[in-house]
């Protein structure tokens, strides 16, 4: 009967800000805090991975075009999203905080990697250690989170935890733009050094729900059962409609996610002019100052904005407003909010193709941001909270990550792709080389990637604003994010059209908890007499889908005592 009642709805009836906040208990800032240190440490070389890879050889670099960039980046999102489909079964059946201390040795080993092995088999073999690690953590840290919190707080809980996890996304850049300036290798021993951290934290850690977890586990062995394939009970979820149809089109959103970090620092070394940003703050603030050059994360010469610093607006806007905007997408029913987010996400990349001035391409990554906001957190939410029962929590938010493990492993097949076809200063500059006849088709084989702009500047005798001008002016560089963009608005339809089918014909997890929990009766309510009991409402779907309380028909109104 409640859950035939609880049949689509998905709107909770929130906590006000104060009250969600204080209704969080002490593991659920645990978990913030570990996942806090493991996205400073991830982001300090995810944020300047692609500059990493693409810089010259004679810069410390890799040396690599951004195509075979995408080879790393390709496999990179594969672990990362497709281990924790299996791995986010084995959370909830052998524990979160076993999960957690493992992944933390593997990310420390896969920094070590990056940095003792600096070449592009090296990384590689470092980005899958990585992406195994963090595939690892992340069911453990989300399914901790789900069972920490409730479905009345759940839109705060996850607003701020996506904050705190933010805090990290933007100091690990800033680390890392600092750190790259004397050495690429101070980067991966710094990261290594901060994932160690988490072995402290795991200290005070408590696992939620584990002696629920043991007791089952001793009723099966009592009653000599065997437990199902891990593997083929996560995949047998699948065949549930809403959970594989939502995550189909959500890979939408990763792939268009994941080019924003992985692609537009590259767009923002290669054609945005930073200056008009420098000179703004320096009208207001000294850019001698060692602190503010340092959160900036200005180049050696004071004049530019690094793109990891540019990028890092993204994380500093989270940092400071997601409370915010965690409340004000609780006001939203949940899947509108991520339709939203989704759209505004797509307009971003199409602010970035129209222009290169530096203001214009904060504006962009703004945008981006407050669509994130809207539409990230509230993903995990609605796996986590709607989707998932109470026993399948990790299992669930690992199987989230097949949109992730999707998305971005398209992306990084095609975006890096994309961009050294269409929008790379690097290949245009080869193709001037070879227009104006400075160098024969030999010797442009000889340059090696990353060199050729600094060749042309050299051959041709002209500025490197100038030559850089002249590029952006004659070719389409935006196309490719026009491109981006129309992926990240056919994603925000078919979400919006999914809304109307869940509303239909969903049931969600969350209300049918509230409606059972409030059901159940204690004993001693059992046995005050029945005149004295007071109804309990019932959550069910209002006129217009909210979830509202339905108060039992009185007893004189029922059809057993008419007439």
């Amino acid at each position: 009967m409640a859950q035939k009642e609880a049949t689509n709805s998905t709107d909770i009836k929130q906590l006000g800000l104060v009250a969600a906040l204080a209704s969080l208990g002490y593991v659920f800032w645990v978990v913030g805090a570990m996942e806090m240190v493991e996205r400073l440490a991830y982001y300090g070389v995810r944020a300047v991975a692609g500059l990493y890879a693409t810089a010259p050889a004679s810069e410390g670099g890799l040396g690599v075009t951004a195509a075979k960039f995408g080879i790393i980046l390709m496999v990179w999102s594969g672990f990362q999203g497709f281990l924790p489909i299996v791995v986010g079964g084995l959370a909830d059946r052998y524990g979160y905080k076993l999960t957690i201390a493992i992944s933390t040795v593997v990310k420390m080993v896969a920094y070590l990697i990056m940095a003792f092995f600096p070449t592009f088999y090296g990384f590689l073999v470092g980005a899958i250690f990585l992406a195994t690690g963090t595939a690892i953590f992340k069911p453990g840290i989300q399914g901790t989170l789900a069972k920490a919190t409730k479905p009345e707080n759940s839109s705060m809980a996850w607003g701020v935890f996506y904050q705190t996890v933010n805090i990290g996304g933007f100091i690990g850049p800033v680390m890392a733009g600092f750190l790259r300036k004397m050495e690429w290798s101070n980067v991966f021993f710094a990261c290594a050094a901060i994932i160690a951290l988490n072995f402290i934290l795991l200290l005070t850690y408590k696992e939620p729900g584990l002696e629920e977890r043991l007791a089952k586990a001793k009723e099966r062995e009592a009653k000599h059962e065997k437990q199902r394939n891990i593997i083929l009970e996560t995949l047998s979820e699948l065949r549930r409609p809403h959970l594989c149809v939502f995550l189909a089109i959500f890979t939408g959103f990763y792939f268009m996610f994941n080019c924003l970090f992985d692609v537009l620092p590259l767009h923002i070394r290669d054609w945005v002019d930073s200056r008009d940003v420098v000179n703004t703050v320096s009208q207001i603030f000294d850019i001698n100052n060692p602190v503010l050059g340092f959160v900036m994360i200005l180049d050696k010469t004071k004049t530019y904005v690094q793109p990891e610093g540019m990028l890092n607006l993204n994380c500093a806007m989270i940092m400071f407003t997601c409370f915010f905007f965690a409340w004000l997408s609780s006001k939203m029913r949940i899947l509108r909010s991520i339709a939203l987010g989704t759209s505004l996400a797509a307009l971003s990349m199409c602010l970035i193709g129209i222009s290169h001035m530096g203001w214009f391409c904060l504006l962009s990554i703004a945008v981006f941001s407050i669509g994130e906001m809207l539409s990230s957190p509230k993903f995990s939410e609605f796996v986590g909270t709607h989707l998932a029962s109470s026993d399948k929590k990790g299992m669930y938010l690992g199987l989230g990550q097949m949109s992730f493990a999707i998305g971005s492993t398209l992306e990084g097949l095609i975006a890096p792709r994309l961009y050294d076809m269409l929008s790379s200063k690097d290949t245009f500059s080869r193709e001037m080389l070879l227009e104006l006849k400075l160098v024969t088709p030999q010797q442009l084989e000889a340059i090696k990637p990353g060199e050729a702009f600094n060749q042309l500047v050299l051959l041709s005798g002209r500025a490197p604003e100038e030559l850089t001008q002249f590029m952006y002016h004659h070719h389409s560089v935006a196309s490719m994010w026009y491109i981006m963009a129309g992926v990240g608005f056919l994603t925000a339809l078919l979400i919006l059209i999914y809304s109307f089918w869940w509303a239909r014909t969903g049931t969600s997890a969350a209300v049918v908890a509230i409606n059972e929990r409030q059901e159940e009766k204690p004993t001693s309510e059992a046995l005050t007499p029945a005149s004295e009991e007071s109804p309990q409402p019932l959550i069910q779907e209002g006129p217009l889908g909210e979830a509202q309380e339905t108060a039992p028909p009185k007893e004189e109104d029922s059809p057993q005592n008419s007439g």
